[in-house]
């Protein structure tokens, strides 16, 4: 009889995995910014030198103006706001520093509404790689920074279904 591999000896592992996914999500976004066009509503969004952020890349976003950008609904071309934000908000996803109001999959919709499956498959790879480590990852850390129920309903959200995150590879 074969002995089951414990979880902690994985940890490190999905932590490694985790830490490149990250990374990967900086490599290949690297450089996006929102379209020169892009613009939203300033007494519901924020003002135009917020908006001008989202127009350069690699730039870091204060934490008020991430929130209100993945939160807000109506941009012109979702997609590129969400690539422009992505390695900042994903790595602040895993640290458990984004606080929606009704329930993680509000950042799940965030993905969603970026149709980020149809993008490019460098950049829909890396996306999805992210997803998947994040997911292996919390179902083994012993205390998430998210609980794993937040993240599953993250994980459905971003990519419309619960099939894939109900089976652990």
């Amino acid at each position: 009889m074969s002995e089951q591999p414990q979880a902690g000896h994985d940890l490190p592992r999905a932590r490694c995995r985790l830490d490149a996914a990250l990374g990967g999500l900086a490599d290949v976004f690297r450089g996006m910014a929102a379209h020169p066009d892009e613009h939203n509503c300033e007494c519901h969004w924020g003002s135009a030198a917020d908006l001008a952020q989202l127009k350069v890349a690699d730039t870091e976003l204060d934490p008020d103006l991430l929130r209100r950008t993945w939160q807000a609904i109506d941009w012109n071309d979702h997609a590129a706001v969400l690539r422009r934000i992505l390695p900042q908000f994903a790595t602040a996803l895993v640290g458990g520093l984004i606080e929606p109001l009704f329930g993680l999959e509000e950042a799940g919709d965030a993905f969603a509404r970026g149709h980020w499956q149809e993008w490019p498959a460098e950049q829909a790879a890396a996306v999805q790689e992210f997803l998947q480590a994040w997911w292996a990852y919390t179902l083994i850390d012993p205390d998430p920074a998210v609980p794993a129920h937040d993240v599953l309903a993250l994980c459905s959200a971003a990519g419309g279904t619960l099939d894939p995150w109900a089976v652990n590879d």
